[in-house]
């Protein structure tokens, strides 16, 4: 990927050392951005390294212009983002202190000129960005103006940018040598050629498929093939030749629909809105007896256990028994106890405390979260009720020796107290009395 014929001349002329003294240094970068497309820049300005490298320009003003055409490409974007940014520091920055920005020094025949004071003021200028007007001027002009006045510039922050952004780049980025280099130093004593052979060489050099300027050599990355894999038995079924010793295995379940327990978790759905019909409900608890796992698969969370009580207890009831082993059995007793009192879910724990062994702390909660719903309702009718459900519940409790009472007399004589209009809670205060007596 190099210049066109016509693209260097072009280039050329824009450098050329008549143009180069009669134009401003941001009128030859406007006619630059001209005649150039920006696909063409990263060309362009590794043409204008070249020739800064091998000391292709003649005359001062040439190299000013040169290098500012170089920064120019860019103009208007971060200066750590375009490909040349460490050409500027490291024309600005002494020898041996180049190898701090990230990349090798450059130590090999063709590197960067030294710049005089006035150029280098020059560099500073555009590098920092300083709002002057000294593109306004020539090359001619900036040369002969006096820089003993200006102050060293500190590069210190844009080396650092430089060199965070150099350090993303793989190793082998960062390793070459350029395939152009320069005559040897006995060469120095024989006369520079003219324009004419000058224009020449930078075309063979910068031009064609195989132009040189963007290439660089690479030591070669050597390293032993590996060893072959030893394989004896498993291509056997590559070979034609004995057929008959092998049959291919393919497995007669793949892209089949798993649909094990589909009808439980569809009738599990359903549980939730509505009652299941009897039949429903038998189909259910059959398919739940015989895969003991189904019921960790058909899912019921804990949040979704309120409503599967108040449609369909008993299937409430099984479900619990089955997830007693679970991790989350306590989720699904701490949301029981907390879901508004009724008589299913009453049913639900009457039935578990007849089955299994609940936490006392549990069967203890549900109670005082009844009697505070009792207390709390509004409405006498279903306040009498609901305290009829709960004195009934507390008996059966008590007579099957579930919760110890005294652990509760308080709290429950209370209550019995307050509703003693109702039959039931009298009949549970006379009950407390009796245990408090001693009788049966």
């Amino acid at each position: 990927m190099a210049l066109t014929v016509a693209q260097c001349e072009t280039l050329l002329s824009i450098l050329d050392e008549n143009n180069v003294r009669t134009h401003t240094l941001e009128g030859l970068s406007n006619e630059l951005h001209k005649k150039f497309e920006w696909s063409d820049f990263f060309k362009v300005g590794s043409c204008i390294v070249m020739l800064l490298q091998q000391d292709m320009l003649k005359e001062p003003e040439q190299r000013l212009a040169a290098l500012t055409l170089l920064h120019e490409l860019y103009r208007g974007e971060p200066l750590t983002s375009t490909p040349f940014a460490s050409i500027f520091i490291c024309l600005l920055l002494p020898t041996e202190q180049r190898s701090n920005i990230g990349g090798p020094k450059l130590e090999y025949p063709g590197q960067l000129p030294r710049l005089t004071p006035p150029e280098k003021h020059l560099i500073a200028q555009l590098i920092l960005d300083v709002p002057k007007d000294i593109l306004k001027k020539t090359a001619t002009q900036i040369i002969n103006s006096d820089s003993t006045s200006h102050a060293p510039t500190d590069l210190s922050q844009l080396q650092l940018t430089l060199a965070e952004k150099l350090s993303e780049w793989p190793q082998s980025s960062k390793r070459g040598i350029p395939v152009i280099l320069s005559g040897s130093d006995n060469t120095k004593n024989t006369s520079a050629p003219d324009n004419s052979k000058l224009m020449n060489i930078v075309k063979e050099l910068t031009t064609g498929d195989d132009a040189p300027v963007n290439k660089v050599y690479k030591p070669e990355f050597v390293t032993l093939a590996p060893p072959l894999l030893n394989c004896q038995d498993e291509p056997c079924w590559l070979n034609p030749i004995t057929p008959s010793e092998y049959t291919v295995a393919y497995d007669a379940t793949m892209c089949v629909p798993n649909t094990t327990g589909q009808e439980a978790r569809q009738l599990i759905a359903k549980a939730y809105k509505s009652a299941l019909s009897l039949q429903q409900q038998q189909q259910l608890l059959t398919e739940l007896a015989n895969d003991s796992k189904l019921v960790y698969h058909i899912g019921l969370t804990p949040l979704k256990l309120p409503e599967l009580v108040e449609n369909n207890p008993l299937i409430a009831i099984e479900v619990l028994l089955k997830l007693m082993q679970s991790k989350q059995i306590t989720e699904y007793f701490s949301v029981l106890v907390n879901m508004e009192m009724s008589l299913h879910s009453m049913e639900v724990v009457n039935r578990l405390t007849t089955t299994v062994d609940l936490p006392t702390e549990f069967v203890h909660l549900y109670i005082s979260n009844c009697i505070s719903t009792c207390e709390t309702i509004k409405d006498r009718y279903m306040q009498n009720r609901l305290v009829r459900l709960v004195c009934v519940f507390l008996q059966s409790l008590i007579r099957n020796k579930i919760i110890n009472v005294q652990e509760l007399i308080i709290e429950v004589q209370a209550f019995c107290i307050e509703f003693s209009r109702i039959r039931e809670a009298a009949a549970l205060f006379r009950l407390l009395k009796q245990l408090e007596s001693g009788d049966e």
